[in-house]
């Protein structure tokens, strides 16, 4: 059934509001931004054409608070939700209640979202579609069915205990020794239930230097499935990407079998809208294994965009009024490659978060850089929320010239001062000869880290002003002076 948009109410902050925005202003839909109180001067209030405050600080009374963001939408005339990522995203609740309140949910179906959020569920009907899955144990309530399981199945450590509901890296513990189990499981489930209101968790074999492999899919509601090939996100940190590059350095036969297979699923379980199928890929075999379904528009779906010249959102919002794909997959030719990274207000040595006001900002130019920014300076990072201010993305005609973009993006007109950012991290990474050679896995910043901070080049404004300095001197009749 066609349905028309008329605006658009973006049920986020940061970076992820921001970028719907771009989108909804090519297409000429108004939008409207909700905010929490310390967000009352945010970067995404200025750019939507309606602004509605929702609460204070604290997400559970603001961006997580489902009734306020509906009368949000209702009082400010906007007859459609996105919700980007993070926050509701991925809340099954929420969308229905859009949905009963006469509002258009840009996103896949609630029951698809229910479904695909149970993960033991989700990892069922993956086995069930012939997608290869990781070996593991699900409904694990002690230390003793750990252990059995491992017997029985001969498997060796390491493994992971996994939070079933939820994702981003929280609920989830490594175990490498046996006497490590009982407390890796209560840990697992305490942040579970923390994190998520549930403490159910299950248990796998743990992938060594595993690769992190995901397809982007676009379906509508006629069960056209388009493959958008796949991202490389092995690049992290504490569980969480750091930075993703498209497409992989899979072989091509792996390739086409691993985005075919994404299709399969995602056809099987009447996907619509823009989402993700993750896979963990063992490159001593040569084997992936299904890992989620990530029922949202993801971070790093830009880099996607770059190879392919394709608008994700803008397909989200075709396929919310009902309207059929725009494209069939003989249309989708990658035919660059690109990268990203993210910029989180985090120290780049320890990742604790380094909050404050950002007294100077300044973005990389030139061809081939795409800047998403979800602040502006002089506005503050607060700690109540993702420290996630920038996705930085480079591209070029192959993967060493997306290196040498990159590099230059992040050590060419790029100034972030006032707060401490992932940036002398990120560039030491791509310039290391593993990365560049493509040697890593998701472990490679936890082995690398000491070397990787050793190469740390900060440069401040007192550099800056010390440049400038000696470059007065050199042109002018007093010379250098000895205090440079």
């Amino acid at each position: 059934m066609q349905r028309t948009i008329r605006k658009v109410l973006v049920a986020n902050r940061g970076v992820p509001a921001v970028r719907i925005m771009h989108t909804c202003r090519d297409r000429k839909i108004p939008t409207t931004a909700v905010y929490s109180t310390p967000d009352r001067l945010a970067y995404h209030v200025f750019m939507a054409d309606t602004a509605i405050h929702i609460g204070d600080a604290p997400p559970i009374v603001s961006y997580l608070n489902a009734n306020r963001i509906i009368e949000a939408a209702l009082c400010s005339g906007s007859n459609a939700i996105h919700p980007g990522w993070g926050f509701l995203a991925e809340n099954a609740d929420f969308a229905q209640q859009v949905i009963d309140a006469g509002l258009i949910w840009i996103g896949p179906s609630p029951e698809v979202i229910r479904m695909m959020g149970d993960k033991m569920r989700a990892k069922e009907i993956a086995r069930r579609s012939n997608v290869p899955t990781v070996p593991g144990i699900e409904h694990v309530t002690s230390a003793e069915q750990i252990s059995t399981w491992m017997r029985e199945q001969e498997i060796a450590f390491p493994i992971i205990i996994k939070a079933v509901s939820g994702g981003g890296g929280k609920g989830m513990v490594r175990v490498d020794q046996p006497e490590q189990i009982a407390q890796a499981l209560a840990q697992a489930r305490s942040e579970a239930k923390k994190s998520f209101g549930d403490d159910t968790v299950l248990v796998e074999k743990y992938i060594e230097h595993g690769r992190h492999i995901e397809v982007q899919i676009v379906a509508d509601e006629y069960r056209h499935v388009v493959h958008l090939f796949e991202r490389e996100c092995t690049l992290q940190r504490r569980n969480q990407k750091i930075i993703e590059e498209a497409p992989s350095t899979l072989e091509n036969d792996l390739r086409q079998e691993i985005c075919v297979t994404a299709a399969r699923l995602m056809r099987r379980i009447g996907y619509t809208s823009a989402g993700t199928v993750e896979f963990i890929f063992e490159p001593a075999t040569q084997s992936f294994y299904f890992l989620e379904v990530n029922t949202r528009l993801q971070v790093e779906h830009g880099i996607t965009e770059l190879i392919t010249g394709l608008d994700i959102v803008s397909i989200m919002l075709d396929v919310a009024e009902g309207k059929p794909l725009p494209i069939k997959q003989l249309d989708v030719v990658p035919n660059r490659w690109a990268l990203e990274v993210r910029l989180n207000a985090e120290d780049p040595k320890t990742f604790g978060p380094s909050f404050g006001k950002i007294t100077r900002l300044r973005t990389p130019l030139g061809p081939n850089v795409r800047v998403l920014l979800g602040t502006t300076e002089g506005e503050d990072i607060p700690p109540y929320y993702d420290s996630l201010f920038m996705l930085l993305m480079a591209s070029g005609a192959d993967r060493a010239d997306a290196l040498r973009v990159m590099d230059r993006a992040l050590t060419g007109d790029l100034r972030i001062e006032g707060v401490k950012t992932l940036a002398p991290l990120l560039l030491s990474i791509i310039r290391h000869p593993k990365f560049v050679s493509g040697d890593f896995s998701t472990k490679f910043i936890e082995q690398h880290l000491p070397e990787l901070v050793s190469g740390f080049s900060e440069r401040t404004s007192e550099d800056e002003m010390l440049r400038v300095a000696q470059y007065v001197a050199e042109i002018s009749a007093l010379g250098a002076q000895s205090w440079m």
